[in-house]
């Protein structure tokens, strides 16, 4: 049973006075007052190591002693184990039968977690975010892959970092996700058989659907695909159509994978805590198509234009690629499950350190001082 945990969340309230004209006000939390406090110790914890990555064997042995040895139950991923450098080292055998172990989309482990701890980059707080299509255990991610953007901590002191999350009372942005509904429709033939028993074809198809739901925490992306043609595709929004997006594709990002994709075709960089959700087109066929945002509680839908000449493509967090054909849609809001990142300081500084040391964000050689007499001339 996962131990309960508490977040103070930003929260927004209407208050009139008691005049004759109403004055409506606003209460908006500061982010970097947001904790993470546990009603009790934590006592399970899943460690996720990027898989086939040598540099990583050293951390993930010392980490994974140090959480033994402080009692914890350690969740590994049963492929982690697998691998060979890990399997044969008899040093560590006696560590890893202690642990408990999983499979990707076979194992629930959602209620068996109480916090994470991510070895690697960016894209390993992506796959962790992956395994939890409800409510997601805090994370804690530590910068042992290339960018970092996600992941604030620094290896050298893991120990006096982690005995501070197990402690409590640390700082905590809650990362909102998407929940996305594919719903796809069957293509499958009618089968008939003739007089002579021939099993034939008619070419009518079963009017089956098929549903699949994903939480995404950067971003859903639509594109054409292997396709020489331009990507058609209808928006809606509150099932109003807004546009028609002709070009490469579109992107549908949170504030989190605002820094992503999103941000390397031409999109504003939204802080995590800001509610919204960030549509930028990819290459659009259009001087005017600029990205925008559009508030977190709306619901945005995708489908093929009728006259569209080729299908689309979907992939979530650049995973679990597949096609859209006519008839197919994309539907995409706001999770009520989203992402518990434990902060290195606090919200505000982690992301602006994140933009400077990852991005270079404004990074410019200083203009020279002009001098008084410099400045006569």
């Amino acid at each position: 049973m996962r131990t309960a945990m508490k977040f103070n969340q930003c929260v927004q309230q209407q208050a009139p006075e008691n005049s004759d004209n109403k004055v409506w006000k606003w209460h908006i939390q500061d982010p970097a007052s947001q904790r993470l406090t546990w009603n009790k110790p934590p006592k399970s914890v899943l460690v996720i190591k990027k898989i086939q990555d040598a540099s990583l064997l050293q951390p993930f042995k010392e980490l994974c002693v140090f959480l033994t040895e402080k009692n914890m139950i350690v969740y590994v991923e049963r492929k982690v184990l697998a691998d060979p450098a890990i399997a044969a080292d008899e040093s560590f055998a006696a560590v890893i039968q202690k642990f408990c172990t999983f499979r990707e989309d076979l194992d629930d482990i959602s209620n068996r977690v109480d916090f994470i701890i991510c070895l690697g980059g960016d894209g390993t707080l992506l796959y962790a975010s992956s395994l939890f299509q409800k409510s997601v255990p805090p994370v804690m991610a530590f910068h042992l892959g290339s960018l970092g953007f996600l992941t604030p901590f620094n290896f050298d002191t893991y120990q006096s970092q982690v005995t501070q999350i197990i402690e409590g009372n640390t700082a905590i942005i809650l990362r909102s996700r998407l929940r996305v509904r594919v719903v796809k429709e069957s293509r499958e033939k009618k089968a008939r058989v003739d007089e002579k028993g021939i099993i034939m074809t008619n070419g009518d198809s079963e009017g089956s659907r098929k549903a699949m739901q994903y939480q995404v925490l950067n971003e859903v992306v639509v594109d054409r695909g292997p396709s020489s043609y331009l990507s058609n595709v209808d928006l809606f929004l509150d099932g109003h159509l807004i546009t028609t997006v002709q070009g490469d594709g579109v992107i549908v990002s949170t504030p989190t994978g605002s820094t992503a994709y999103a941000v390397a075709a031409g999109a504003s960089m939204i802080h995590p805590n800001v509610p919204a959700i960030m549509i930028t087109p990819i290459c659009p066929h259009s001087l005017s198509f600029r990205p925008i945002v559009v508030p977190a509680g709306v619901e945005l839908k995708i489908m093929l234009s009728r006259d569209a000449r080729n299908t689309a493509w979907v992939s979530f967090d650049g995973r679990k690629r597949q096609e859209i054909c006519h008839g197919d849609s994309i539907t995409i809001t706001t999770s009520c499950f989203p992402v518990p990142s434990i902060c290195f300081r606090d919200p505000v500084n982690d992301w602006f350190e994140s933009l400077a040391q990852c991005l270079h964000w404004n990074v410019r050689k200083k203009q020279n001082y002009l001098s008084s007499e410099e400045d006569e001339f």
